[in-house]
């Protein structure tokens, strides 16, 4: 997968957006960055594009900014030219594809049907768009066409919403949705950027779903992680369950056998998509502590720890 790709896959959600005026595209910039967000495929369906795209490039570099509704390779090369990252059309065009992967342009067509896909494979492409995605057959179409091509991935747009976000993401063969619930022309035609951020924020809050899994209490040693695991549970019914390195109280509650990094203990924090949370987090600031990588038997990652202490408690993401 082309690493522009890779780093949309991480962003998790492109918003799609339609600009009439390019003196709201520095707004429209800044409001996607700050909501978290540091991506936009502006589409070429209005004079006022191609500009738009240049002035997000240049005010914003750290953004990930792309052309949509691109049908002919003039278009490619002026959208190019203004500093688009990547390439987004409606449908399968081979000269436009062609002409593109020619010159390691990231490009993602849209297929709708089998033979879209086949001729998508044969131009030498593993992702592709699926549009429009409700309408074409939504989430079950995009199950039932990833069976036989197994290498393939999507990026479905055209009706995603908030609703139905997380139903699209879960599904492994996803690489990111394209959307504009939180970019909508109504707002933007309002100046209503202030909104367009909160909306923005809003999704990728939804989209990672933090939410507090546990907490760790560290004690001296096994003995004394027995004895806490065991008073939780005679005094709330919290089940005691004892693991190979520490003992749970029911699910909030986890006593490792020896103590674990920070002095009090650790709190574990769930999320839908650590991979994704872990780049928005590293965005905001954040440092993680890759020598605590946990993975699974298939090498997915599993949990990993922040650098740092909070008030004398280690932190750490855990995979849904």
């Amino acid at each position: 997968m082309n690493s522009v790709i890779e780093e949309i896959s991480k962003i998790g959600i492109v918003p799609v957006i339609a600009l009439d005026d390019v003196k709201d595209a520095e707004p429209l910039g800044k409001a996607l960055c700050e909501g978290g967000l540091p991506c936009a495929e502006v589409t070429f369906r209005t004079a006022a594009a191609e500009e738009s795209i240049r002035i997000m490039a240049e005010k914003f570099p750290e953004m990930l900014v792309g052309a949509g509704t691109v049908l002919t390779t003039e278009q490619v090369d002026r959208a190019v030219g203004a500093g688009a990252k990547f390439i987004v059309s409606p449908g399968l065009n081979p000269k436009v594809v062609a002409y593109c992967t020619e010159r390691n342009i990231p490009i993602v067509p849209g297929c709708a049907n089998p033979s879209d896909i086949e001729q998508a494979i044969e131009l030498g492409l593993d992702v592709v768009k699926f549009f429009p995605a409700e309408a074409a057959g939504g989430l079950n179409m995009i199950k039932a066409m990833s069976a036989p091509y197994t290498s393939v991935k999507f990026m479905p747009t055209g009706g995603i919403n908030a609703n139905n976000l997380i139903d699209y993401l879960n599904f492994g063969k996803i690489v990111a949705c394209g959307g504009s619930w939180m970019v909508s022309k109504d707002m933007i035609a309002a100046g209503q950027f202030d909104k367009i951020a909160a909306l923005t924020r809003e999704a990728v809050t939804k989209m990672l779903g933090f939410e507090l899994k546990h907490i760790g209490i560290n004690e001296a040693d096994e003995g004394a992680a027995d004895s806490t695991a065991t008073a939780f549970d005679k005094m709330f019914g919290f089940t005691k369950k004892v693991g190979g390195s520490s003992i749970f109280a029911g699910t909030g509650i986890e006593v490792p056998k020896a103590p674990y990094l920070d002095k009090n203990g650790h709190i574990a924090i769930g999320t839908n998509y650590i991979n994704r949370a872990i780049y928005h987090l590293e965005k905001n600031g954040v440092e993680f502590d890759y020598d605590t990588e946990k993975r699974d038997e298939k090498g997915n990652l599993k949990a990993i720890y922040l650098k740092g202490e909070f008030s004398g408690f280690a932190v750490h993401l855990l995979q849904k």
